[in-house]
């Protein structure tokens, strides 16, 4: 009896992943001590952007340049994307600036796995105890810290526990608020966007939709990055344009115009960030921008080298 159950346990643990361990307060420490790279530095991803609360119970938490949005619930708070590893404890500092505590965080939510959005999860994973959620796709450069093509897979960052894998159009639910998980792959192979119905300050419906991002990114399409990509692409545009959302907020800043919005909230416009049209506008650019970007890597790989 002692063999075939034993052989039945082996089986059974290798047959289940184990969960990768948590980076350690040192290795989170020497990254968010190192330098910001060109890239980062140069576009001011981390420069600092006074948190507000964006509509309804959705709060900007970020720098000005890299995404984080909080999302309020009366059981505890979700938080999406921790920007660049430096950013961490600006986003720290700005959930408390807004009267919350990072501890009190029960979901750490990703877009995708780039250094830009990813280099800050350990530092809120560690210091808000909460439950990493991602997709399968990215799981595995989540774990390991790196990306492992484009222009960003030199660009290190302290590998993360993915405590829950993430499939599309699954529901995430929390004191009653529910986000749904959009894989929306090309940029990354598990590109994932969240989508929750919110309620504006005149009372009325609406839905926010967190865009991942669908930019080449400098990325090789031309030939493909990973098997599938130019499809992928193809896919996610496809599907951005079933979608019906008129709060479009989005990983980077400059992707929805966070600093004119915020201006204009500012100003007394209550509703600044709805708007029926930016996400259909949006998808237009990337699939346009895309497209181009095809054709001319298309046309350099066709090109006799000089």
């Amino acid at each position: 009896m002692r063999a075939p159950l034993l052989a039945a346990l082996l089986l059974a643990a290798c047959a289940t992943p184990r969960a990768a361990p948590l980076a350690s307060e040192a290795e989170i420490a020497a990254f968010e001590a190192a330098p910001l790279g060109p890239m980062a530095s140069g576009a001011d991803w981390n420069a600092p952007f006074a948190p507000f609360n964006i509509i309804d119970n959705i709060y900007y938490v970020g720098p000005a340049g890299v995404s984080s949005f909080l999302i309020r619930t009366p059981d505890g708070l979700i938080l999406i994307d921790g920007g660049l590893a430096q950013s961490a404890p600006i986003i720290i500092a700005n959930i408390a600036a807004l009267g919350f505590d990072i501890r009190d965080v029960k979901y750490l939510l990703a877009s995708h796995a780039h250094f830009d959005h990813a280099g800050g999860l350990a530092r809120l994973q560690r210091a808000s105890g909460a439950t990493f959620v991602a997709s399968a796709a990215d799981r595995a450069p989540f774990e390991a810290g790196r990306f492992p093509y484009g222009p960003s897979k030199d660009d290190r960052f302290a590998p993360l526990r993915v405590d829950r894998v993430v499939a599309d159009g699954e529901t995430l639910s929390l004191g009653g608020v529910t986000l749904t998980a959009h894989l929306t792959p090309g940029h990354t192979p598990g590109c994932t966007s969240w989508s929750l119905p919110i309620t504006g300050a005149d009372g009325a419906a609406h839905t926010a939709f967190i865009h991942c991002s669908a930019t080449t990114g400098g990325q090789s399409v031309a030939p493909e990055s990973y098997p599938g990509m130019v499809a992928d692409y193809r896919t996610t545009f496809a599907r951005t344009r079933t979608i019906s959302a008129d709060v479009f907020l989005a990983a980077h800043g400059n992707f929805f115009d966070l600093a004119g919005k915020r201006a204009r909230q500012i100003a007394g416009d209550a509703n600044a960030f709805v708007d029926p049209d930016a996400l259909q506008r949006f998808n237009a650019q990337m699939e346009a921008a895309f497209n181009a970007e095809l054709a001319r890597q298309q046309a350099a790989a066709a090109s006799p080298s000089q």
